[in-house]
């Protein structure tokens, strides 16, 4: 009875391992063959099985390691990213995270790989993730060893990636640890905001009370808003009138500062210096 219990187990072992193995290989070929495109994937299987052993490595927290396929199939001239001719890109970006603080990360990240003129398409959300669609022309697709660099200073990082097709690639973002890449406010530190194109954002959250000057040539009409670590806003103060200086109170829970001007940031032609005061 003992033997013929141990000899079940070994058939079940070997059964379930050979599932599990071709399981495991699935997920991998899967992956690499929705990156490089199916006819690139049947004409190449044979390099790909050899610049992918052993397939084990390729896998983190049992899933399939997307950065790393796409890092070795970059490598090895293996990735294709760019078009006959300019066409539009269309690109998903989902996350479990919050919407507006997602939205934000994702912005600054594409202005900082030069991505200014793409146009959101759509958004969703749902009981499991936020989806973020946007739309580009352009000569190439995203790089996403080039994105996922971008990411890592937001504390963000790139956990899956799909490719519909050359034009339509979705991203899934880890967003647990994500934070604004933005300049952290000290007390008694004090920092000069140079002219922008775009509103400064600021990290308060260790200071009591925020000095702002404003130098002769500007026209500043100040426009402050403060939002906690998810980006809801608590708290914006407007002014009509040019201010030369303004000293604002930091909300209890606020984590981030935007400075503005109520009517156009042309109007800030030098720069406006902060004189942080306080700890808390």
């Amino acid at each position: 009875m003992v033997k013929s219990l141990f000899v079940l187990f070994l058939v079940f072992a070997f059964a379930f391992g050979d599932v599990f193995e071709d399981t495991e290989e699935n997920l991998l070929s899967q992956k690499i063959e929705s990156l490089v495109g199916a006819s690139t994937y049947a004409k190449k299987h044979n390099f790909i099985n050899v610049i992918f052993d052993p397939q084990s490595s390729f896998y983190k927290n049992d899933k399939v390691d997307s950065i790393k396929v796409v890092k070795t199939l970059k490598e090895n001239g293996l990735l294709a990213l760019f078009f006959q001719t300019p066409q539009e890109l269309k690109l998903h970006f989902k996350t479990s995270g919050a919407p507006l603080f997602f939205v934000k990360i994702m912005s600054d990240t594409l202005r900082n790989i030069g991505y200014y003129r793409y146009v959101t398409t759509s958004s969703s959300l749902d009981a499991s993730a936020f989806t973020w669609n946007i739309a580009l022309t352009t000569e190439y697709a995203t790089d996403p060893l080039i994105l996922q660099n971008e990411l890592k200073k937001s504390g963000a990082f790139i956990s899956d990636i799909t490719r519909e097709s050359l034009s339509e690639w979705t991203y899934t973002i880890n967003m647990s640890h994500a934070y604004l890449n933005v300049t952290h406010l000290k007390d008694a530190e004090e920092v000069a905001l140079r002219h922008s194109l775009y509103a400064h954002w600021l990290d308060c959250s260790s200071i009591d009370t925020l000095s702002i000057k404003s130098t002769r040539r500007n026209y500043w009409h100040p426009y402050i808003a403060f939002y906690d670590a998810s980006l809801h806003l608590l708290k914006v103060i407007k002014k009509e009138t040019k201010h030369a200086r303004f000293t604002v109170k930091i909300p209890l829970e606020a984590k981030y500062i935007k400075i503005s001007d109520m009517y156009t940031l042309k109007n800030i032609k030098d720069a406006l210096v902060l004189t942080p005061k306080g700890i808390r």
